[in-house]
C-alpha cells in the first residue's frame, strides 16, 4: 500500500469502524430467522462501512486543531500535514454520497435515513458541538455510536423492532465506561486540547465512580435480551461472565495498581462488546436441546 493510500485509510479509523460494522452485521443476523439474504448483507455492510468511514474523516477534519496538540492523535494525516483539509473534505463527501446511494438503491430508504442521521450525529452534533460543550458529551453523543446494530436490523427487515432498540440500548450504556476509561488515561491530552472530558472537569476519582455506576447499569441491561425472550441461556451465561469481568475492572479502577490500568479497562471493554455480540449471534443459531430438557421442567415446577 502506498504512503498516500495509508493516509486516506487512517482517515477512516479502521479499527473503530471495524467494531461498528461488526455490531451492524450481528444486528442483521439477529433480525433474520435463518440466513441473511445476500443483497442486504453485502450492500448493507458496505453502505454502513462507507458511512462510518465518512463520519470518521469528518471527525479528523473538525478535530484537526486539537489533534495537533494531543499525543494520541498528533500522527493523524491532517495534524502532520500529509493531507490537506480540502482533500479530506472531498474524500468524506464522496464516501458519504456513495454510502447513501448504495443504501437507498440496494437496501432500503429507512436504513439510509437512519445511517445518515447517525453520520450527522457523530460527525457534526458530537464532534463539532457536544465534545466541546459538556462533560456529558460522550453520554449524549453515544447515541450515534450505538446505532449500528439497529441499522443492520433495518437493512434486513425494513423496520426497527424493539429488539433492535435493545441492542442500541446495550451499546449506548456501554459507551460511557468504555470511553471514560480512555479519557482517564489521556486526561492530560484532553486538558491540553481544552476538551471538557469528565476526568478533566471533575477529576479521575469522580470519573472512576461513574465508570462503576454505568458498568452496573450495563450488567443489568445486558440481561434484558434473556428476560424479553430475545436470547436464551447460552447468551445469558456469557453476558453474566463478561459483565462480572467488566465489574471487576471497574472496581479496581477506583484504586488502580498503576497509571496504565485505565487502558486495560478500555481494552477489556472492546473485547467485552465483541464477545457479548458474539454470544448473541451464537445463541441465535445454536440449538441447545440438553439445556432445554433441563430448564423447561424447572420452569414448569416454578
Amino acid at each position: 500500500m502506498s504512503a498516500i493510500a495509508r493516509q486516506y485509510l487512517e482517515l477512516t479509523k479502521p479499527r473503530v469502524v471495524a467494531l461498528i460494522v461488526f455490531t451492524a452485521v450481528i444486528g442483521m443476523f439477529l433480525a433474520a430467522p435463518g440466513m441473511v439474504p445476500l443483497q442486504p448483507l453485502v450492500a448493507g455492510t458496505v453502505g454502513i462501512w462507507l458511512a462510518a468511514a465518512s463520519a470518521a474523516a469528518i471527525n479528523h477534519l473538525i478535530d484537526q486543531r486539537i489533534d495537533r496538540v494531543m499525543v494520541r492523535t498528533a500522527h493523524r494525516p491532517l495534524a502532520t500535514g500529509a493531507l490537506t483539509p480540502r482533500q479530506v473534505l472531498i474524500f468524506a463527501v464522496v464516501l458519504g454520497a456513495v454510502s447513501m446511494a448504495i443504501l437507498i438503491v440496494l437496501v432500503n430508504p429507512l436504513t439510509a435515513v437512519l445511517t445518515f442521521a447517525s453520520l450527522i450525529g457523530y460527525a457534526v452534533v458530537y464532534t463539532a458541538w457536544l465534545k466541546r460543550a459538556t462533560p456529558q458529551n460522550i453520554v449524549i453523543g453515544g447515541a450515534a455510536g450505538a446505532a449500528p446494530p439497529m441499522l443492520g436490523w433495518a437493512a434486513v427487515t425494513g423496520h426497527v423492532h424493539p429488539y433492535a432498540l435493545l441492542l442500541f440500548l446495550i451499546i449506548f450504556v456501554w459507551t460511557p465506561p468504555h470511553f471514560w476509561a480512555l479519557a482517564i488515561f489521556r486526561r492530560d491530552d484532553y486538558s491540553r486540547a481544552q476538551v471538557p472530558m469528565l476526568p478533566v472537569t471533575h477529576g479521575v476519582e469522580y470519573t472512576s465512580w461513574h465508570v462503576l455506576y454505568y458498568t452496573v447499569l450495563l450488567l443489568i441491561v445486558t440481561v434484558l435480551p434473556y428476560l424479553t425472550g430475545m436470547s436464551g441461556l447460552f447468551y445469558l451465561g456469557g453476558a453474566l461472565v463478561l459483565g462480572v469481568g467488566f465489574l471487576y475492572y471497574a472496581i479496581v479502577l477506583l484504586n488502580p495498581p498503576n497509571e496504565r490500568f485505565a487502558m486495560k479497562v478500555f481494552n477489556y471493554s472492546i473485547v467485552y462488546l465483541m464477545a457479548l455480540f458474539a454470544f448473541l449471534l451464537a445463541d441465535h443459531y445454536l440449538d441447545l436441546p440438553m439445556l432445554r430438557q433441563t430448564v423447561l421442567p424447572l420452569q414448569k415446577i416454578g
